[in-house]
């Protein structure tokens, strides 16, 4: 099933540009020109592109917080534009960590007034917050008032708001932003364990290796428009992106056959690029045992998310 569905969604804002001492302008800014994906059930799907590219833009319309000027877009089968309560009943959202809360309440309090926003009674609420702070790992900090609290604890709070409600469908906004390596990682494991468990997850993020480790599919948007999609590993395919194969040879001092390097253990480490690795390897592993070489560990390197990222949307040229 189809969870999320955006057709060819458009958005421009008008922006006023200051000409001179006494003179305005006013610019037409395209935001979101013809962007369409969709998003199946239970999957992480990602949202890259670089500041000012339409990502927040595109969550905006999805979230029933902005009409695009044309296209369509449906949440669980539901109309954004002409059903927008219906899609805010089974969505979660995550905007900006360090909004939407009552400073003078503490974190736990602010759980119990949004679990009372969507029809829970008292005691219902505090139990789903209590759940909320230790899945997102607040642990004390959620009896703290919100004023006193950092922005990575503002971002754990925003993902327990944006679950108050047990929804279908969780849209995420930078969720690790600000958050320490370790928090980060129960934060990733915890969106693993919700899309295994049925929901659906729409992110976005600038860390590419969180990307790339967490989602099925992504798609990238610069200037308003989607320039490529497809899984991290379709992507790096797409591309001809380089391997690089390091194998330590354990009782030679010099090859020169090929590039090479000594490790931290004083060894020996032949380098090779190449596209089609397992090929390589095979090959330059025979070479070497033909020729008595002791071989000793041996590393694939694949190419990352934020090399394809640098690529479509920088234009860097590979080597």
């Amino acid at each position: 099933m189809k969870e999320i569905i955006a057709k060819n969604l458009t958005k421009k804002f008008k922006k006023k540009v200051r000409k001179g001492i006494f003179n305005t302008e006013v610019r037409v800014i395209h935001a979101v020109k013809g962007v369409s994906f969709e998003v199946n059930h239970g999957e992480i799907f990602g949202l890259l592109g670089p500041n000012g590219a339409g990502k927040t833009t595109t969550i905006k319309i999805l979230c029933t917080l902005l009409i695009p000027d044309s296209g369509e877009a449906y949440i669980h089968g539901y109309n954004v534009i002409k059903e927008p309560n219906k899609v805010r009943e089974i969505i979660g959202v995550v905007l900006a960590p360090d909004k939407g809360f009552y400073e003078r309440l503490t974190g736990i309090e602010n759980l119990v007034y949004y679990g009372r926003l969507y029809g829970m009674n008292k005691k219902d609420a505090y139990k789903r917050a209590e759940e909320l702070v230790n899945l997102v790992d607040l642990g004390k900090d959620a009896y703290r008032f919100v004023e006193e609290y950092s922005l990575g604890m503002k971002a754990k709070l925003s993902i327990a708001k944006s679950l108050i409600h047990d929804p279908s469908i969780i849209i995420l906004d930078e969720p690790t932003v600000g958050l320490d390596p370790i928090s980060s990682r129960k934060i990733r494991a915890l969106i693993h364990d919700l899309a295994n468990s049925g929901k659906t997850i729409l992110i976005t993020s600038h860390n590419m290796w969180e990307v790339e480790n967490l989602c099925n599919r992504v798609i990238m948007i610069n200037k308003g428009e989607i320039v490529s999609q497809g899984t991290p590993k379709e992507l790096k395919e797409k591309l001809n992106l380089s391997y690089f194969i390091e194998i330590e040879v354990l009782n030679a001092d010099k090859i020169s056959d090929y590039e090479t390097s000594i490790n931290e253990k004083g060894n020996l480490v032949v380098k090779i690029e190449t596209q089609k690795p397992n090929e390589s390897l095979i090959k330059v592993l025979d070479e070497l045992r033909e020729k008595n070489y002791i071989i000793g560990s041996i590393k694939v390197i694949e190419p990352t998310l934020e090399e394809v990222f640098a690529r479509v949307i920088g234009g860097e040229k590979g080597n």
